[in-house]
């Protein structure tokens, strides 16, 4: 059983360019009522950089300068164990992110009170285990992933921020979901991540294990999809833009994915072209997503099964590029949404 029918809903991945978080929820609410996300808003702070963001209380962890960065010339003894203990007893207040790191995420409740009905689901977002360990580097730059102590400390602190996140959530809608964003899986199988399937299934969940309503991961770039298919993720989430016909490649798995429930995000609104969004309509964008579906299709999966399973997002976060061009794509990835759930009666 799906926990959740999305039928085409339009969801927002995280990010925006905006740097006022009250307006920034406003936007979010007005476009997603539905399933509104809180914005992450990395223009307004460095705090808010998503390798920044989730880093409050890490073991030795120094912000200084616009960098990030573990020292681990500083005894982290007293610190890891103070984890640790926190992980045992699963106290979510360790999690705890503080509004000087996500303004939007503290905005979030006043701005939804305001509302006149309750959203059907609320998301939320964390940085995943395998992005932020190979951004985040020791005072000899070494990626702290690649420290099995860190890593496996790294895990445990993205959990817990992850549960304590959701756990505010639910105060908020009768179902959460929470997507664990990693980019940089789209660099794995290469010389560039040292890391086996079994390490980084054992990463993600380890951070899923905390989530209790629906679990999510966004990767914006191509992977192998299959891993990410086989994790307990309930909410796969990708760029359909450019990436249709290499996630179709894995036809044999998507269907496992929505025979078990899973949910397909996708990411059909160019997030990092202004130029695109700007010449993009509604019924191109349509076009190209009846495109993407059909490759699975084409590959033997029922486009009826497909449909209760999508959500419409687009491709990846907005923070990138302009105000006007974010709240266009606000605009098509709502449009498509509207076009595509009047046209199949959901």
């Amino acid at each position: 059983m799906r926990k959740l029918e999305p039928n085409l809903l339009p969801l927002h991945i995280g990010s925006i360019p905006h740097t006022d978080p009250r307006a920034a929820c406003k936007l979010v609410l007005e476009h997603f009522p539905q399933i509104p996300a809180w914005p992450q808003l990395p223009k307004r702070a460095f705090l808010e950089n998503m390798y920044v963001q989730f880093s409050e209380g890490f073991p030795g962890v120094v912000i200084e300068d616009g960098r990030i960065y573990v020292d681990r010339t500083k005894d982290l003894d007293p610190a890891l164990e103070q984890l640790y203990l926190a992980y045992l007893e699963n106290d979510l207040s360790y999690g705890t992110t503080s509004p000087d790191y996500a303004a939007g995420l503290s905005a979030f409740p006043h701005k939804l009170s305001a509302i006149s009905h309750q959203p059907l689901a609320i998301k939320g977002q964390v940085t995943g285990p395998v992005s932020w360990g190979l951004t985040v580097v020791d005072e000899d730059r070494r990626p702290v992933l690649y420290d099995d102590i860190l890593a496996d400390a790294l895990a445990k602190h993205l959990r817990l921020k992850a549960a304590w996140q959701e756990q505010e959530l639910a105060k908020l809608a009768p179902t959460t979901m929470v997507f664990i964003d990693e980019p940089y899986m789209s660099a794995f199988g290469s010389a560039y991540i040292s890391l086996n399937r079994e390490q980084v299934i054992t990463l993600l969940e380890e951070v899923f294990a905390g989530i209790a309503g629906l679990k999510g991961t966004h990767c914006c770039g191509n992977t192998d999809w299959s891993l990410l298919l086989s994790t307990s993720a309930e909410i796969i989430s990708f760029d359909a833009c450019n990436y249709a016909q290499a996630f179709s490649l894995y036809a044999e798995e998507v269907r496992a994915f929505l025979k078990r429930g899973g949910i397909i995000a996708w990411g059909i609104v160019p997030a990092d072209d202004e130029r695109a969004l700007m010449t993009e309509t509604v019924e191109s964008l349509v076009v190209r997503l009846h495109e993407a579906m059909d490759l699975l299709v084409r590959r033997g999966l029922s486009f009826d099964d497909l449909i209760p399973a999508s959500l419409i997002t687009p491709s990846c976060g907005l923070r990138t590029i302009s105000e006007q061009a974010a709240e266009r794509a606000f605009e098509l990835t709502v449009g498509i949404s509207e076009t595509m759930r009047e046209r199949y009666g959901v």
